[in-house]
């Protein structure tokens, strides 16, 4: 992301503060303005002629590309296992803690060990938590019964 002074082309696509379109001006004539009203000129795209730029508040373009940066990042699976005979304060401990890591940006794997006829329960207790972690997660796939173990995946919405 090209940003005042760096942008080299003659003239740009100009589009205001708040997304007015002030259509094509020179670049030096984009850059007075900018310093004017006291924004950063900053260029979306290089890859037409002329280039698209707007003006966005000081600072706040510096945001835009460390959130642009941290999407682009591929989100890391954090595992979290349980037992079918988890007591309810230790649930709410995990159920705040898989909230925690979706409102960051990662995803959650629950996995149920179990060992027997625990399959029906270890389902239930999943069922559970996603629809109890709707509201910041959605699953991936299906509750998986495989074995020994019954898991399922919820990604950050």
């Amino acid at each position: 992301m090209l940003m005042n002074e760096k942008i080299k082309a003659s003239e740009v696509s100009l589009t205001g503060v708040n997304g007015e379109d002030l259509g094509i001006v020179s670049t030096k004539e984009a850059l007075k303005l900018a310093k004017e009203l006291k924004v950063d000129l900053v260029c979306t795209s290089l890859m037409s002629f002329p280039p698209p730029c707007k003006l966005i508040g000081s600072g706040q373009a510096k945001q835009e590309a460390q959130q642009a940066r941290k999407k682009e990042q591929p989100s890391k699976v954090k595992e979290i296992r349980l037992t079918p005979q988890i007591e309810d304060h230790d649930l709410e401990t995990k159920r705040s803690q898989a909230e925690r890591i979706l409102r960051g940006g990662d995803a959650v794997l629950f996995v149920v060990k179990i060992s027997g006829k625990e399959g029906p329960q270890a389902k239930s207790l999943l069922e559970t938590l996603v629809k109890e972690l709707g509201a910041v997660g959605r699953k991936q796939t299906g509750i998986q019964l495989s074995g020994k173990q019954a898991a399922v995946q919820l990604d950050p919405l």
